[in-house]
């Protein structure tokens, strides 16, 4: 079949797209190296030089990022059934308002909006974080890495292990059927749709913010890694405060979105509370409330300072937690909002212990010397 000439295929969209993902993760990877060197050296001349180039890289992964979701949306709105994930999500009486939430439906596409609020946030904290870019950028841009590497969709030179899931597969490279062997192929395609439950105005407003609430969790998080990189534990408490506030408010907000939509359209009378993938969303929601509450005696008594650097680890390991559980197929019979495995768990485990790991070697190593009061 290689060697027929298809009709109708639009190969350069997923051509460009695939580059981008490559770009990106290639450009995230970079960018993380040299905000590190950055760190490790910010008291020396050199480190602005690394701090500029982390900072243009940065740059770089975020317009992937941008040409990425541009070429999906390209892709849905014009019915390109020859790509799965097209196929899979829009059809011909999708209307058109819904194409947005058809696109967050996939893996994919929920994988591309938590990097999208991840861009949109870390171009926010270029501008406004001052000292604490190269520490809190180069924490953003490698959970980045890991999120890239989860729509890479290639296979490691001469193995089988296969990272991500590619957003820009054809269909006839994913399944072998009589139809491929017609050059006409395209024309005879058929989309699925997006499920008839789905096609609701919560769907196109609870995810993009909840997803925010999510990539928010992030800052809070970047900045406790990067105070204790440093060992400065009391400056960070004011920086990290308004980005705690934002985040606990976008967050709270998605739930409440969520509740609202379960009660209205989902016809189970009110919040999904036996649902553990509702439930795991709450969870960090609550402890960064408790972050919020002790970074306000921190900063007010000097008191709690390890309690805040605690909290706020926890709650974006919790986020992972909560991704792992939502995306490995763990929870595909027990929950309406988990995806199938999609063989991913072994990339979201990695995900998931990294962070909890490294989170945790910070925070031993450094807790002694976290500056505390004398006595109560």
């Amino acid at each position: 079949m290689s060697s027929i000439k298809y009709i109708g295929e639009h190969l350069l969209a997923g051509q460009l797209g695939h580059l981008a993902i490559v770009i990106g993760f290639i450009a995230s990877l970079f960018s993380f190296i040299c905000y590190q060197i950055a760190q490790k050296n910010r008291n020396n001349p050199q480190s602005d030089s690394w701090l500029k180039l982390g900072r243009w890289a940065f740059y770089l992964q975020s317009i992937s990022v941008f040409v990425i979701i541009s070429t999906i949306f390209v892709m849905m709105t014009n019915q390109f059934y020859e790509y799965e994930y097209v196929r899979l999500h829009v059809s011909d009486q999708l209307p058109m308002k819904y194409v947005a939430a058809a696109f967050w439906e996939g893996q994919e596409g929920s994988f591309l909006l938590w990097m999208f609020w991840h861009t949109i946030l870390g171009l926010v904290a270029v501008r406004f974080s001052g000292k604490w870019e190269s520490g809190v950028l180069g924490t953003l841009v490698l959970i980045q890495v890991f999120l890239y590497s989860m729509i890479l969709g290639v296979y490691l030179p001469f193995t089988d292990i296969k990272f991500g899931s590619s957003p820009f597969l054809l269909v006839r490279d994913i399944m072998d059927a009589p139809i491929f062997a017609k050059a006409d192929y395209v024309s005879l395609l058929k989309g699925n749709g997006l499920n008839p439950l789905l096609q609701n105005y919560w769907m196109t407003i609870h995810p993009p913010t909840l997803f925010l609430g999510f990539a928010s969790v992030t800052m809070p998080f970047a900045y406790a890694v990067a105070a204790l990189q440093r060992k400065d534990y009391s400056d960070w408490l004011k920086n990290v405060m308004p980005w705690a506030l934002f985040s606990a408010a976008i967050l709270g907000t998605g739930i409440l979105m969520g509740g609202a939509w379960a009660y209205e359209a989902l016809s189970f009378g009110g919040y999904w509370a036996w649902d553990p993938v509702e439930n795991m969303s709450l969870v960090p929601w609550l402890i960064l409330l408790a972050g919020i509450h002790t970074n306000l005696i921190a900063s007010a008594t000097g008191h709690s300072i390890r309690a805040v650097f605690g909290f706020y680890l926890l709650s974006f390991c919790l986020v992972v937690y909560s991704t792992f559980l939502t995306r490995s197929g763990v929870l595909g019979d027990t929950s309406v909002h988990a995806f199938t495995e999609m063989g991913l768990e072994s990339q979201l485990l990695l995900f998931l212990l990294f962070y909890c790991l490294y989170s945790l070697y910070l925070y031993i190593r450094n807790f002694k010397s976290i500056t505390r009061p004398a006595k109560e």
